[in-house]
């Protein structure tokens, strides 16, 4: 059954339940917009950044100061243009069982990673400040461990995307609990 779903710039995100034997089972999707256009400049950026590296390694007999910049701005050139083959990530909350993280790529792949009910200690929200951005990012407190683990692995949907996810993840590992921002 679909409970909600909404699309902010490059995301989309899809909340739906299933039916399972003894319990309610709850879907929460988090979809990257495919763009034609920069899966083409991503090839295109690098196919110059080859270029442009060969270039600088076999016609010059020397490297030179230019050589070592153009090979700078070729890998920046890359970097911003770099495509990210994720198709969506997905968290399937099982109250009684425990959590599934879930990486679809476009190439049919896909990472299943579960976590334990009994091993969450709680979920966190965590602003992360970088020198260029910042962001959101929902990540889970496990017990026995020192690293927080990353729910979503490869995409940083907005924070009004993480939310309901994050509340679903309280309700699960906090009973009647809920967690506070």
């Amino acid at each position: 059954m679909q409970r909600g779903s909404f699309s902010y710039k490059k995301y989309s995100y899809s909340h739906h339940d299933q039916k399972g034997p003894s319990q309610a089972i709850e879907v929460h999707d988090i979809y990257m917009k495919k763009s034609k256009t920069r899966v083409i400049l991503s090839y295109v950026g690098i196919f110059v950044f080859l270029a442009n590296t060969c270039y600088s390694l076999l016609v010059k007999e020397e490297l030179s100061t230019s050589s070592f910049w153009s090979i700078f701005v070729g890998v920046l050139f890359v970097k911003c243009l770099r495509y990210k083959p994720v198709k969506k990530e997905s968290v399937v909350i099982m109250p009684t069982f425990g959590v599934q993280l879930e990486t679809h790529f476009w190439s049919g792949r896909v990472i299943h990673r579960f976590v334990p009910i009994g091993k969450i200690l709680r979920p966190v929200l965590n602003e992360c400040v970088t020198p260029v951005t910042c962001y959101w990012s929902l990540a889970l407190m496990l017990r026995g461990e020192e690293n927080l683990l990353l729910v979503f692995q490869e995409l940083q949907p907005p924070v009004k995307m993480l939310v309901p996810v994050w509340k679903a993840l309280c309700a699960a590992t906090n009973g009647k609990e809920t967690c506070s921002s």
